[in-house]
């Protein structure tokens, strides 16, 4: 599908099309563009930003007012004539829950159709209890986060969930995923579908990421866009030519050795081994690596040498695999994000940008921003609504093939 530039720097707003029986890709062509600029676009501009007759965006737009979707948000003049009316989206005319469940940590989160989030609540992954207990725990939280924030339920689209990999996306499985002891090949989106009541999507949490990036970070303007994600595990988010990358089975972005290089269960190990941590940050659960990585954190920032020589050679690693991604695919972004980034992001940015300044690949004919992300370290679970968000809200091509 063809797109046109938006102006500035804006992301392509998807072309629509006059063929009969393609009103709801062509509402989500209209929607997409007004959220896509929160000072509102009138229906003139929004019929030569996507391509749509003028008959046809007045019949989206008015669909939209009478659902709550969109409102008119005041008036433009542009010359002389008429004032355009100005239409925006309602940021609280739908809402999506987003979870990331991570071995360390389960997050919680309710946004709104702009990506806000307007709720959120964590707790500690349980250990043990099996995987029906866990989720049937989840499903309470979910219900107790929309309960608390006191939204109609028939303005909630759905619900997203981010898991570490492997997984299979088609059959919406997790696949024993190295830090989730005990879950083997376990169907978490139907059980999660049927615990709480509402239509569920499941996806990597590095994927989900990417996807947040896209909706509400700091890289909407990018359709090239590498997401180094960096938590308990690590792993990348892909888009390329504004299409996010799964793979067959949902797991691209999986980085094998440079993962398991990144774990911080790796790095408090190393440091320990080391004599930079004591054997009290001993990791015994994915819970306990994170003291270890704040330790290390502090003790960077009181000149401790043999801590920052640490640092330094896991900036070196990520950095490597960054810029190897990053000309293979030949992106314009790179966002880095996740609970452990968070922490360390002061200690690892500055040696990371030199090596994605000096790569001869990396920025040969155009620059490469590298950049951290405006989520903080719930990015994932921010991802995981906005999963939901995405695809119900978002034009979707493949919604244009014909049987």
């Amino acid at each position: 599908m063809a797109t046109i530039d938006s102006g500035g720097d804006r992301p392509p707003i998807r072309r629509g099309t006059n063929l009969p029986r393609m009103g709801d890709y062509n509402e989500s062509v209209v929607l997409d563009a007004i959220r896509r600029h929160p000072s509102g676009l009138s229906r003139v501009e929004l019929a030569q930003a996507t391509g749509l007759s003028a008959q046809t965006v007045s019949n989206i737009t008015r669909r939209l007012l009478d659902q709550g979707v969109a409102r008119e948000s005041g008036k433009q003049s542009s010359g002389p004539g008429k004032p355009r009316t100005l239409l925006e989206v309602v940021p609280t005319a739908r809402y999506a829950v987003g979870v990331h469940l991570d071995p360390a940590i389960i997050t919680y989160v309710l946004v709104d159709l702009l990506g806000t989030v307007v709720a959120h609540y964590s707790e500690r992954t349980p250990r043990g209890g099996g995987s029906d207990q866990i989720v049937a725990d989840m499903a309470e939280s979910v219900a107790t986060l929309i309960d608390s924030a006191g939204i109609d339920a028939e303005r909630l689209l759905g619900l997203g969930i981010a898991a570490p990999g492997p997984l299979d996306n088609a059959a919406g499985q997790v696949l024993d995923p190295p830090e989730l002891q005990g879950w083997g090949s376990y169907p978490l989106r139907d059980r999660l579908s049927e615990a709480t009541g509402h239509p569920v999507l499941l996806d990597k949490d590095v994927t989900a990421a990417v996807v947040a990036e896209r909706w509400a970070g700091a890289a909407t303007a990018s359709h090239n866009l590498l997401f180094f994600y960096f938590g308990t595990g690590s792993g990348m988010g892909l888009v390329v030519q504004d299409t996010v990358l799964r793979g067959v089975s949902g797991n691209a972005g999986e980085v094998g050795g440079l993962g398991a290089g990144c774990s911080i269960r790796t790095l408090v190990d190393e440091a320990i081994a080391l004599g930079v941590l004591g054997a009290e940050f001993t990791v015994l659960d994915p819970a306990d690596a994170p003291r270890g990585v704040e330790r290390l954190a502090t003790l960077v920032t009181e000149g401790d040498a043999a801590a920052k020589d640490l640092i330094d050679r896991l900036a070196v690693r990520i950095g490597r695999g960054v810029c190897a991604a990053a000309t293979l695919l030949d992106v314009d972004t790179i966002v880095f994000g996740g609970t452990t980034w968070q922490v360390l992001a002061h200690h690892l940015l500055p040696v990371i940008e030199p090596m994605v300044a000096r790569s001869p690949f990396v920025k040969a004919t155009h620059p490469t921003a590298v950049i951290t992300t405006t989520l903080g370290e719930n990015v994932a679970a921010v991802g995981a609504a906005s999963l939901v968000l995405d695809q119900a809200l978002s034009a979707q091509p493949t919604s244009l093939l014909l049987g």
